[in-house]
């Protein structure tokens, strides 16, 4: 008579008791364990931080960098006036390069350049009124500047360059004439309502002007306050590079061919060299004779 009958499976049954099945689990709870420690090997999955929380810091990064950007990089300007028409017109927003000079590069003839008010300039503007969150986004470079004094002209002469304009003639730099019909406005004269010169540009200083000739009250209307009408280079906040805005407006602002004209750096170029060979010939002329008495006595 059978005591016992067999299940049909080979495996032995899953009970509690039962060696084998001890092991196993207590292998198993090992490697669970191990897992989840630290030091076990195993990978804790950490939550994601919640996006509302990074977006505070996001902000603030961006901000940081918007006033690092203005502060060092570039600016935007808005264009106030009609006086550097057709280059500009009133609304139009200029993105302006900061980088330049604050590695000791001056202003060069023909740029189209922003400068604070040298002193008298805009006396007769008034003043803008911006609200609290326009001050801040100019702050930040997010916004032109409503509240500084700036004007924005083309760079005509520098610093040891002679300038003059003659009734119905053209403007004259260091003896070359400037051929300006690629950016004055359309059926100006370059200086019948104001003629000036001939003017030497002091070391250090730029003199200015706007391609709406008739429109513009620049470097000739101001010759009677310090400077003659020039701008000191520390007045210059920088080189509007681009027409940013509005977006059928956008254009880069290039250095007309003129500027470029051979012989029209000749006075300022052989100066530093005259200069230098007067100064050196006595020099010479001196160790000369020195020399030569030496060998006679001898």
């Amino acid at each position: 008579m059978a005591v016992g009958a067999r299940s049909g499976h080979e495996e032995p049954e899953d009970r509690p008791d039962n060696p084998e099945n001890v092991e196993s689990a207590g292998a198993t709870d090992r490697a669970e364990s191990a897992g989840d420690s630290p030091d076990g090997g195993g990978t804790a999955l950490k939550k994601p931080r919640s996006f509302w929380k990074e977006l505070p810091l996001l902000i603030g990064i961006a901000l940081v960098l918007a006033l690092l950007i203005k502060t060092f990089l570039v600016q935007a300007f808005s264009i106030p006036s009609d006086s550097m028409q057709n280059t500009l017109q009133r609304g139009d927003r200029v993105l302006v390069d900061k980088l330049t000079p604050w590695f000791g590069a001056d202003p060069k003839r023909g740029e189209v350049v922003v400068f604070h008010d040298p002193g008298g300039w805009l006396e007769n503007t008034q003043a803008a009124n911006p609200n609290v969150v326009q001050k801040f986004l100019s702050f930040i470079g997010l916004m032109p500047s409503a509240e500084e004094k700036d004007l924005i002209k083309r760079v005509i002469a520098v610093g040891g360059d002679t300038v003059e304009c003659k009734k119905d003639g053209p403007v004259v730099v260091n003896g070359k004439a400037l051929d300006d019909k690629s950016y004055i406005f359309p059926g100006n004269t370059p200086c019948n309502d104001e003629p000036f010169g001939p003017i030497k540009v002091p070391q250090g200083r730029i003199w200015v002007m706007g391609d709406h000739r008739q429109n513009s009250l620049d470097s000739r209307y101001h010759q009677e306050l310090p400077g003659g009408g020039t701008v000191s280079n520390d007045e210059v906040v920088g080189r509007a590079i681009v027409v940013a805005w509005p977006i059928n407006r956008w254009a880069t602002l290039p250095v007309p061919k003129t500027f470029d004209q051979p012989g029209i750096n000749a006075a300022m170029g052989m100066a530093p060299g005259a200069l230098g060979v007067a100064g050196a010939l006595p020099i010479v002329l001196w160790r000369r004779r020195k020399l030569t008495s030496g060998r006679t006595a001898g």
